[in-house]
């Protein structure tokens, strides 16, 4: 591989656009691999970029271990992906992490009909914002960085066939609800990436989303 290639390659899977970036991307790249090497053997080659995407940028090479995904999550993601389906986030941060996708890209966390819905249900405006997208037809691939109860709301307008999921990427972080909220996720059908227990967030849903598609 020529290093022009090699530079491209790198800046696609970590983000870096210069040489120095993309030195440093690649002894990052090297690091991560020779850290959870034995943790990943069993992932195929998909999953694994995406492990490793997620240390990557955490920095942390237990989620190794946290993180689960399902046999299907990866077909079925890139599939939607491909197709060029929307993606929703649960809050604004996240979305703005999404980069290089040609297709539409939705948080409704700050909608006007979302914080009106937020009101008269006494509920948190992350799954009035979900109940929203459903409202609105989404389908395609949920992403959620920060809200357990964003994530539950989908989960059961899921079950209610009132929301079309293609996958979802359940990484809500913190001590209440969090580790719940994905445990109920990775009992379902849906095909799913989640982390166990109170770990998860912003960076982990963005990188496991970008690793996606710059695999398409």
């Amino acid at each position: 591989m020529s290093k022009i290639t090699n530079y491209s390659l790198i800046n696609m899977l970590m983000g870096a656009s210069t040489k120095q970036g993309n030195d440093i991307a690649i002894k990052s790249r090297k690091i991560v691999k020779s850290l959870i090497k034995d943790k990943t053997l069993h992932l195929t080659p998909e999953e694994r970029s995406i492990v490793e995407r997620i240390v990557h940028s955490t920095a942390d090479p237990e989620y190794a271990d946290l993180t689960k995904i399902s046999n299907d999550f990866v077909k079925k993601s890139l599939k939607s992906l491909r197709k060029g389906k929307d993606i929703l986030t649960d809050i604004n941060m996240v979305k703005a992490g999404v980069n290089s996708y040609g297709g539409d890209v939705k948080c409704y966390i700050n909608h006007e009909e979302t914080l009106k819905i937020a009101k008269k249900d006494d509920i948190t405006r992350a799954a009035a914002a979900i109940q929203f997208a459903a409202a609105a037809e989404f389908n395609g691939i949920v992403v959620i960085g920060n809200s357990p109860t964003a994530l539950l709301e989908v989960l059961n307008l899921y079950k209610n066939n009132k929301m079309k999921i293609q996958s979802v990427i359940g990484v809500p972080v913190g001590f209440v609800g969090a580790k719940e909220s994905k445990e109920a996720l990775h009992k379902t059908a849906i095909p799913h990436l989640i982390t166990q227990g109170p770990k998860g967030g912003t960076p982990v849903a963005v990188a496991a989303i970008n690793s996606l598609i710059n695999l398409i």
